[in-house]
């Protein structure tokens, strides 16, 4: 995904492999309204470092394993993987783990899960473990189902580094903490859409140009149930920017038809 700097080179390439990646975007009601769950990427992560984004990642060889969830029968093996790849991830780098002891129909109470995180995150976070050993050992369900498609943005074909990123949105289960992981991210906030928003527009805060874009998108419901409930009834219209330049910049657009409300952004020129 482009960040505000992006520039398309002169001449066209043979473009690169989009990698399969998942993000969330967690969602509570709080005392601002509808607060969404965001990480400050490290510095030195070498994708979007040091900006404010929902908890997310690449998709691993085992999260294609239909195995971790009861609810998902007859989805393609494809497909599963960017679930998994969303609750593996949002564990990661949010604490949060959403799953159901196996036959059960909650998610796993507050103190069986601190438990769990404390056991099992660093390890997983560094690749020690996957997934499924802490599934297996736990006698656990990832809640797959609780994930609702949101969007689906695809990182612009002259970009050097390319994500083919499935975008969910989902319920923060209620006693939960969550918490910014401290390697790759390295600060967290509950904040409301307009908020984040605002303080980009401040410069407070950076914030890439798909984030902006899908918070704007998130900001139009006013409770968590609303954001979530317009995300069942919308349509995922794909997202590959392509980049027009016009006078004094380039214009980054998007189709109409994926529901943003614009059709794109201009950058100036010098700008960042």
């Amino acid at each position: 995904m482009p960040s505000d700097a992006a520039t398309p080179p002169a001449e066209k390439k043979t473009p690169v492999e989009a990698v399969g990646a998942s993000t969330v975007l967690l969602v509570r009601d709080g005392d601002s309204g509808l607060e969404v769950f965001m990480v400050v990427r490290h510095r030195e992560i070498d994708f979007a470092s040091g900006a404010l984004v929902f908890p997310g990642g690449k998709v691993d060889p085992g999260d294609a394993d239909p195995g971790l969830c009861s609810r998902c029968g007859g989805i393609p093996e494809d497909r599963m993987a960017f679930l998994v790849a969303a609750i593996r991830e949002t564990f990661e780098e949010a604490g949060i783990l959403l799953a159901r002891p196996h036959g059960g129909d909650r998610v796993i109470d507050p103190e069986r899960h601190e438990r769990i995180a404390e056991k099992y995150r660093a390890a997983l976070d560094v690749g020690d473990i996957v997934i499924r050993d802490i599934v297996e050992a736990e006698d656990l369900d990832l809640a797959c189902d609780l994930l609702v498609p949101f969007a689906h943005w695809i990182t612009p074909e002259w970009q050097r580094r390319r994500f083919d990123t499935h975008f969910f949105v989902a319920h923060a289960p209620e006693r939960l903490l969550a918490m910014h992981d401290g390697t790759e991210s390295v600060d967290s906030v509950w904040i409301n859409p307009a908020q984040a928003l605002a303080d980009a527009e401040a410069k407070r805060r950076t914030v890439v140009f798909p984030t902006r874009m899908n918070l704007g998108k998130l900001g139009r419901s006013a409770t968590a149930e609303d954001a979530v409930a317009a995300a069942r009834a919308t349509p995922v219209v794909t997202v590959l920017p392509t980049v027009e330049e016009v006078d004094g910049g380039r214009f980054i657009r998007i189709p109409e038809a994926a529901g943003y409300g614009t059709t794109g952004e201009l950058v100036n020129y010098g700008s960042s």
